[in-house]
């Protein structure tokens, strides 16, 4: 096989398991099974840092509260006197990315191996750490909750009158424009965080695949984690800043 041929098994979404829904054969791919790893990744790390909460905080307690307050400022700073009620999403989102877009320096961990042994299922052992935000379908879905929140914000901030009357406003011309505008932010939204995790990826994989293994470590450092990083915080500071539009 060669290198080419390993890229397009790399970069495609793989089958593991399936299962029927009213006769319909649904599968699960490693794109998803890898977003419920990350998901429970992160419940189990919001029970353990909210747990046994003390008016002085210190250790664990620091670190959530100082998170916290930073995601508080941030949409503060980008949406106005009605941050708080987009908090949770934001900060839930940031979270969710950041672990997605850097999952890949933990393939040291054999996850496949003890998902084989554990279902016997031989489609896990070849299951690996690899960024599920590579996969255009995660971000289009992505996006697209980012702008139904936007609509649902502005209608709930504005009512109805006043978000269609944006629409409108300043001449009834702009109106195409503004619908087009929520199909053209969605796919720059989707495109970006897809195009950039995915030349990273495909980066990465071609230096460990022509050098040394010292050699990608040190590129793992920018590729794998300052843009996986960077790009968690681009998707999330645009998408307050277009909640922040819309209900202002």
């Amino acid at each position: 096989m060669n290198l080419s041929e390993e890229l397009t098994i790399a970069m495609s979404p793989h089958g593991l398991f399936g299962f029927k829904i009213f006769g319909m054969e649904i599968f699960v791919t490693d794109t998803i099974f890898l977003m419920w790893i990350i998901m429970a990744i992160m419940i189990i790390l919001a029970m353990l840092l909210t747990r046994n909460l003390k008016l002085v905080p210190d250790g664990k307690q620091n670190a959530a509260e100082a998170f916290v307050e930073f995601m508080q400022k941030f949409s503060k700073d980008n949406m106005g006197h009605h941050s708080k009620h987009f908090v949770p999403y934001l900060g839930t989102l940031v979270l969710f990315l950041a672990v997605s877009n850097t999952i890949s320096i933990f393939n040291i961990l054999p996850v496949g191996s003890l998902m084989k042994t554990i279902t016997g299922n031989e489609a896990f052992g070849e299951l690996v750490l690899r960024p599920p935000t590579k996969d255009i379908n995660l971000t289009v879905i992505l996006a697209l909750i980012s702008i139904i929140l936007v609509i649902f914000s502005s209608i709930r901030f504005k009512g109805v009158k006043g978000w269609l009357q944006y629409h409108v406003e300043p001449s009834v011309i702009l109106l195409p424009f503004k619908i087009m505008d929520y199909f053209v932010r969605t796919l720059s939204l989707s495109m970006r965080l897809f195009g950039n995790i995915l030349g990273s990826f495909i980066l990465m994989e071609l230096v460990f695949a022509v050098m040394p293994a010292f050699v990608p470590a040190v590129f793992s450092i920018y590729f794998d984690l300052f843009d996986g990083f960077l790009q968690a915080y681009v998707f999330v500071f645009l998408t307050s800043l277009y909640i922040g539009e819309a209900i202002e």
